[in-house]
This record gives structure tokens, C-alpha cells and sequence, in this order.
């Protein structure tokens, strides 16, 4: 496959009620898409806080209660803000990567009593088709050296290393539980190795007031 190489074309100052950021527009020689890197302070060097955020309209733009995404980019953005640095990378590969008309076709199953994993099967999709590549080129392009990774997802941090960018810390975002979406929280625990323990509430969350360290994978995978 051909090697990843992207454009920075354009950014731009974003104020946000969580701190002014730039949005730094890509293109990028493997897809047709626009992703988006989010920049606050200066990212260049070792130890960046960042955040490889996939795209989800449901969640990111509309609030909806069936996932966590929405809120795990503002917990993000809220902890590179208090750090004064660090990137969010918005990829846009919805749905983990299955696009919106098959997400939603998706969640009529996942209705029916299906969860994530097995919905997107059904579909004819594997669990999670997202790729890191162009990610790992932006943060590149970025200056970024290693990273303090806000994730709860074990592949993103793996995705990382194997493309030769060091993760020095892995900081948990820990989300709200409801209801709503329960059940697809456990899922993602259960059957995609998420090291989130839903019983607790160490790591990122919305009550926050500082930045914490990392937990173990004991404390998060119980």
C-alpha cells in the first residue's frame, strides 16, 4: 500500500467554551476526505496529549444518548485545555468506519436486541474497519514525537506504536452511564477489549477539575 502523505491546507482560530483552538484543515493522497486536527498551544515535542476521535454525527453534532463519542471529544478538549496544549484528530471514518446509512441501519438492529459488534456483522462489516494511518501522518506533520493518548480503546494505543509513534501515557476517558447507552458500553468492554470499568469514575470525566494519571489495565478491565 502506498505510504500516507498528507496537506495541511488551511487552519483556522476556533473559540470553544473549552479554549480557543486551530482547526487545521487536510487532504491526504488515500482517501477523498477532509480530516481535521484541532490544535491547542504548541504540539511539536514528546508526551502531546492527544486525541484520534472518529467521526460520529449522532453523537458529535446531535447529543444523542446511544453512545459516548460526543462526550469523550469534549472531555478531550477539556483536558488538552487545561494542559494548555494537545490535539484532538477528527477522522472522518463514521460508524467505526461502516459510514452513517449502514450506523443506522445498524442501530434498528442493535433496537432489535442486537449489540454493536453483532450488528455491524450482520451488515456484512467487521466489528471495527477504522484505519489510524492518517492519523499518525497528521500528528507527524504536526511535529508530535510521543503521545499521552486519551483513549479507553487498547488498538488505538497498539495502531500508535506499530506506526513508530511512541505512547508514553494512556489517559482514560471515563463517561457518563445511562440507560441509553449501557448496554453498548459493556459491549464495547466485553467484546472489544475497552479498558473501561463502568463502576468506577477514575480517569477523564465531566467532573473533573484537574488532570489524573493513568490507570492500570487492572483497575479499568475488572
Amino acid at each position: 500500500m502506498t505510504a500516507v502523505v498528507v496537506r495541511r491546507e488551511v487552519c483556522a482560530r476556533i473559540p470553544t467554551p473549552e479554549g480557543e483552538f486551530r482547526l487545521c484543515l487536510y487532504s491526504n493522497n488515500r482517501d477523498d476526505k477532509e480530516h481535521l486536527a484541532l490544535v491547542m498551544g504548541d504540539p511539536s515535542g514528546e508526551a502531546v496529549p492527544v486525541r484520534l476521535h472518529s467521526e460520529c454525527f449522532t453523537g458529535d453534532v446531535l447529543g444523542s444518548l446511544r453512545c459516548d463519542c460526543g462526550e469523550q471529544l469534549h472531555l478531550a478538549m477539556a483536558y488538552i485545555a487545561r494542559e494548555g496544549r494537545g490535539v484532538v484528530v477528527y477522522l472522518r471514518q463514521e460508524g467505526r468506519g461502516i459510514g452513517l446509512l449502514d450506523k443506522l441501519r445498524a442501530y434498528n438492529l442493535q433496537d432489535e436486541g442486537y449489540d454493536t459488534v453483532e450488528a455491524n456483522l450482520l451488515l456484512g462489516h467487521q466489528a471495527d474497519e477504522r484505519n489510524y494511518d492518517i492519523g499518525v501522518a497528521i500528528l507527524r506533520d504536526l511535529g508530535v514525537q510521543s503521545v499521552r493518548l486519551l483513549t479507553n480503546n487498547p488498538d488505538k494505543v497498539q495502531a500508535l506504536e506499530a506506526a513508530g509513534l511512541k505512547v508514553v501515557e494512556r489517559v482514560p476517558l471515563v463517561p457518563t452511564v445511562h440507560d441509553e447507552n449501557r448496554f453498548y458500553l459493556e459491549t464495547k468492554v466485553r467484546r472489544m477489549r475497552h479498558l473501561l470499568n463502568l463502576g468506577s469514575w477514575q480517569g477523564v470525566n465531566a467532573s473533573a477539575s484537574r488532570s489524573t494519571t493513568e490507570a492500570t489495565d487492572d483497575e479499568t478491565a475488572a
